[in-house]
């Protein structure tokens, strides 16, 4: 069904530099076609192209400038940058047809510094060779995403109180670390070496949390597995399933692998010795058009990525955070946070799809969606409230503003939507909109008795907030870092 290409897994020719990274991995390299580069070394100043730029800016030939997250606020190692912006240490322009250098020649040693990896969007025709472009790493960062609000440039400047402190310590101690990333980057590519054996031109895309910068240490990886080429029409995501989970069981490093028939059917399983859980769906390319809209938005202010950690932990603790039991998913929780800023008086965060419909196009073509963030100006906020008093407004809109009865959340268009009649929306509890597919994801609230109780969570701990200002009287703040620090 699907024509065979060379085994990524093979070993490489004499006409093949050794990547002991393996071939989901190019060290150091901005192959042709790729915007990813090492944050690292750009940070240090260690890139030709940024020597002759004021510090944390980039810009092309033809492109106007766009700061840079700083490294504080970066979870991991890496950053876009324009192609065209690249240059030859000697500044001569290479004629078209000349040879140039390949992607993945120069070796870390030569690049200077400990080898940072930069995983890839699968779009090549043959992996491993230049046409390689990357599903993009859950830390490659948007030119358009500014780490800065307003005057404030660090998480301080909106933590003077003890409630905003308390949060900042949850956040740092809590986020996922480079090292996370680089153990589900690591898993992922191995996978797809695997899985490319029985499905030659499938790709493998790391989706979710880890991807979007929201995710915490404990948080699972999400894959998608991306299967083109079929003559027979769209493959039956439970087959393909069912076939996987026959391949994985007698792979030396995957246990507990099963097969769950959701609306969108997933292979659950575990890489040995790390526990760490994978989700795997196949053909869900929502979830990776998604990854990246939040990603986008988790780097368009400093405080969003805080509050949104405080606010799953504070759901967890709650035990209103599992879709499986009835209750809101960590995806419906995300979008909650988000609507809740971009509707205040003075907005922490706009639309970015009514503002940019043309970077969030729905029906662009998979592996350009990294692309499409690029080109969003920065956005600064005149909203200058604390962390504290963010996570307050947000329990108290929840608990006495927004109108569940009569409301849609929908970040799409920032704004609360009235409900129609519309089978989407009739007789649902909890109606968040899908910000592509435009569907209920809050669908998984069916039961009145879970709707009382989400509410009265919100109730509470909004009145309890008001009162005590310290994020221990919502949830233990301590052991929840402990809890983190166990998966280090």
């Amino acid at each position: 069904m699907y024509p065979r290409i060379p085994h990524p897994s093979g070993r490489p020719s004499r006409h093949q530099s050794y990547n002991p990274w393996g071939p989901g991995y190019r060290p150091y390299q901005i192959p042709p076609g790729n915007v990813y580069q090492s944050f690292d070394q750009v940070s240090r100043g260690n890139s030709p192209h940024f020597a002759s730029h004021p510090a944390g800016m980039k810009r092309s030939h033809n492109q106007a400038w766009h700061p840079q997250p700083p490294v504080s606020d970066l979870p991991g190692l890496y950053t876009s940058v324009p192609v065209n912006a690249r240059k030859r240490q000697h500044e001569s322009p290479v004629p078209n047809g000349s040879k140039r250098q390949r992607v993945d020649s120069p070796s870390p040693q030569q690049r200077g510094g400990r080898p940072i990896a930069v995983p890839y969007f699968h779009n090549q025709a043959v992996p491993g060779t230049s046409n390689a472009a990357s599903p993009g790493s859950s830390q490659n960062t948007h030119s358009q995403v500014p780490a800065t609000s307003g005057s404030a440039s660090t998480l301080q400047d909106y933590a003077k109180d003890k409630l905003s402190k308390q949060m900042v310590e949850l956040f740092e101690e809590c986020q996922q670390q480079a090292c996370d990333l680089t153990r589900k980057e690591t898993c992922r590519s191995r996978l797809q070496r695997d899985i490319q054996s029985v499905f030659p031109v499938a790709r493998l895309y790391l989706t979710g949390s880890s991807m979007s910068g929201l995710g915490c240490r404990s948080s699972d990886a999400d894959l998608c597995l991306v299967l083109r080429g079929s003559t027979q029409g769209s493959p039956d995501p439970i087959h393909i399933l069912t076939v996987l989970q026959a391949f994985f069981r007698p792979l030396g490093y995957l246990e507990k692998i099963q097969l769950i028939r959701a609306k969108v059917p997933i292979l659950r399983f575990r890489e040995k010795g790390s526990g760490l859980e994978f989700d795997l769906n196949v053909n869900n390319t929502v979830g990776i058009r998604n990854t990246f809209l939040l990603r986008s938005y988790a780097y368009a202010d400093l405080r969003v990525k805080p509050i949104i950690l405080a606010v799953k932990k504070w759901a967890r603790h709650h035990q209103i955070n599992d879709a499986s039991k009835g209750t809101l998913s960590s995806y419906t929780l995300v979008l909650m946070v988000l609507h809740y800023l971009q509707t205040l008086g003075e907005p922490v965060l706009p639309s970015l799809q009514k503002d940019y419909p043309e970077c969030f196009n729905p029906s662009m073509e998979i592996d350009m969606i990294p692309e499409g963030p690029r080109h969003i100006p920065p956005y600064k906020s005149q909203n200058k409230s604390s962390l504290g008093d963010l996570l307050q407004g947000f329990l108290k809109y929840y608990s006495s503003t927004f109108r569940w009865d009569t409301q849609v959340i929908s970040v799409r268009e920032g704004k609360a939507l009235p409900k129609n009649k519309s089978a989407e929306w009739r007789n649902k509890y909890i109606c968040v909109e899908e910000p592509f597919e435009r569907n209920n994801v809050a669908r998984a609230v069916h039961e009145q008795m879970k709707f009382n109780t989400i509410k009265s969570k919100f109730a509470a701990s909004s009145q309890i907030l008001a009162q005590s200002k310290d994020l221990n009287a919502l949830l233990p703040v301590r052991a929840t870092i402990s809890k983190e620090a166990s998966r280090k």
